[in-house]
């Protein structure tokens, strides 16, 4: 995780818009793959905002010229919490350059290949904030946005569904400091890339990513106390 999600632009993402500063309806898009475009929301010289961002934080312009790519080299759409204050790739941008990515829920499968399930992972009450970071590429005088979104080292009640990771998803009362960009000191933060699940989520099967229709009984996971 995290390899798809979801945005829904319902009284819970906008919600969330609310509380973020952002006075603009969230767009519908069910199935957000890296090298889509989400929207993230960064604090700048004017305050914050929120645009279009293509999901991986390397990317480069397309070989026939009609876009942009992820970087073939490397996987950047997610960035391990363990390698935030290190890497060379995410230690700038970890310092200065984070976001927030916010959607309704995201995809995980499981099962045998040609019949895995796939779930769409929500929390109970209210939309998503995903913890990112960001970069603004200038391409010839064309700025480009892109992102990566934060993981976690594996949750044991979540590890049915996905072994490896988790990502980071932050509260309200988090979002005034991760997006502060003079906070350069990123020991306050650290409390926050310790695996844990901090509100309820369900696990909801669904028919196919693209239209979440529901196809069966769910689960649901308690936040950690």
């Amino acid at each position: 995780m995290c390899g798809r999600y979801n945005v829904i632009d319902d009284p819970k993402i906008q919600f969330l818009l609310d509380i973020l500063g952002i006075h603009i309806r969230a767009q519908t898009r069910l199935n957000i793959a890296p090298g889509a475009k989400g929207q993230i929301v960064y604090e700048t010289s004017r305050g914050r905002t929120q645009e279009d961002a293509i999901w991986s934080l390397l990317i480069e312009r397309k070989p026939d010229g009609t876009g942009y790519r992820p970087s073939p080299k490397y996987s950047t759409f997610n960035a391990r919490s363990g390698s935030l204050g290190s890497s060379p790739l995410w230690k700038k941008r970890f310092h200065s350059q984070r976001a927030i990515i916010p959607a309704s829920g995201f995809h995980e499968w499981t099962g045998e290949k040609g019949r895995k399930q796939c779930y769409n992972i929500h929390p109970l009450d209210s939309a998503i904030a995903f913890a990112g970071l960001y970069e603004l590429w200038d391409f010839q005088g064309e700025i480009v946005p892109s992102f990566t979104i934060v993981t976690l080292p594996p949750h044991p009640r979540f590890s049915h569904i996905h072994p490896k990771s988790i990502p980071l998803m932050l509260t309200p009362e988090d979002f005034d400091m991760w997006l502060d960009p003079c906070l350069t000191n990123t020991d306050p933060l650290q409390h926050l890339l310790k695996t844990q699940i901090r509100q309820p989520l369900v696990i909801e099967p669904v028919r196919t990513p693209a239209d979440l229709e529901p196809i069966g009984q769910g689960e649901e996971i308690e936040a950690d106390e």
